[in-house]
């Protein structure tokens, strides 16, 4: 979702040789929006899909981490041409949108977005999202974690987003039929096991790894073993087609 949260596993998925894309979600992350367009859930899915029609243009393995897995979930199901297979790291997909948040005055809501920038805020989320962090690594992380927030455009598109509704996408999970590896750290204190457990029964072709000792963001935390686990999940048909061929 923010590009500066792959900045330790990307390296090592270019190093295996796989083609990789780190792509910025409209309004979360470092492209221009000087023209503020809307950064509703379809506007968020169609300039997605406009990069991946101009750029990628064959089916991808899509992954998402946290809330960028209810993207994943609601590009694959309106645009399943797109995707050949699903990385889900921890996944953010139960929630029912912004909730309340979306009825909010603008005044309150755009209240709401600064504080969520904040230093101190952004300090306590790091320590619940991380197993262990010192306190060197988590001020660090706060520092990296809210540069996108200090664009000017961030707090309009933020409110924009939180007013429309937000990601919705527990409907659509059982529609997903790609296959599908769901990582999650065992020490999540974000999200509960239990919803990896309900994840992996709802999708219906699905396998679930489980990282020990690491928190919410394993891609950040432990991101040889999350590089380690899509290159076997990528891997995993060429495997089976070689064995075959040579069984043969």
């Amino acid at each position: 979702m923010v590009l500066t949260e792959w900045r330790y596993t990307y390296p090592l998925l270019e190093e295996a040789g796989l083609e990789t894309w780190a792509v910025d979600i409209l309004g979360w992350g470092f492209s221009d929006l000087e023209r503020l367009p809307s950064c509703d859930v379809a506007t968020k899915r169609d300039h997605f899909y406009q990069l991946w029609k101009s750029h990628i243009k064959r089916p991808m393995i899509l992954v998402g981490p946290s809330l960028g897995a209810a993207v994943a979930i609601d590009f694959t199901a309106n645009h399943p041409e797109a995707v050949d297979k699903l990385v889900l790291i921890d996944a953010s997909v139960y929630t029912e949108g912004t909730g309340n948040l979306m009825k909010l005055p603008r005044a309150v809501a755009y209240a709401g977005v600064y504080i969520l920038k904040s230093i101190p805020l952004r300090f306590y989320a790091n320590v619940l999202a991380f197993k262990s962090i010192s306190f060197t690594r988590s001020s660090d992380w706060t520092k990296v974690g809210r540069l996108h927030c200090l664009y000017p455009w961030w707090e309009d598109a933020t409110v924009n987003f939180m007013i429309s509704g937000g990601y919705n996408v527990s409907s659509q999970i059982q529609q997903v039929k790609k296959k599908t590896l769901i990582i999650w750290g065992e020490d999540d204190q974000i999200i509960s096991n239990k919803l990896a457990v309900r994840l992996h029964c709802e999708l219906p072709n699905a396998i679930i790894r489980q990282i020990p000792d690491c928190g919410h963001l394993p891609h950040v935390e432990k991101p040889h073993s999350v590089s380690k686990l899509i290159m076997e999940f990528v891997q995993e048909d060429s495997y089976k087609e070689a064995q075959c061929i040579s069984q043969y």
